[in-house]
């Protein structure tokens, strides 16, 4: 099980939005599959639909797109 809390805090470094999904599809292709958004992300850039935003990106590099 993926949660977005643990994606963020080993993944301090990380600044934007879109650096988040990109780590999220990265965990999606090792091989994970299920994801939990507990938190939601502390960027400025973070959208109002973050969630599906994140959940699609998930989903996609799941499937084998590019997340």
């Amino acid at each position: 099980m993926l949660w977005l809390s643990e994606v963020l805090l080993q993944n301090y470094e990380l600044e934007t939005f879109e650096q988040l999904k990109e780590e999220v599809g990265k965990h999606a292709r090792t091989g994970e599959m299920f994801f939990r958004m507990d938190v939601r992300p502390p960027f400025p850039d973070t959208p109002e639909d973050w969630e599906d935003r994140l959940e699609a990106a998930f989903s996609a590099a799941q499937s084998g797109g590019n997340g």
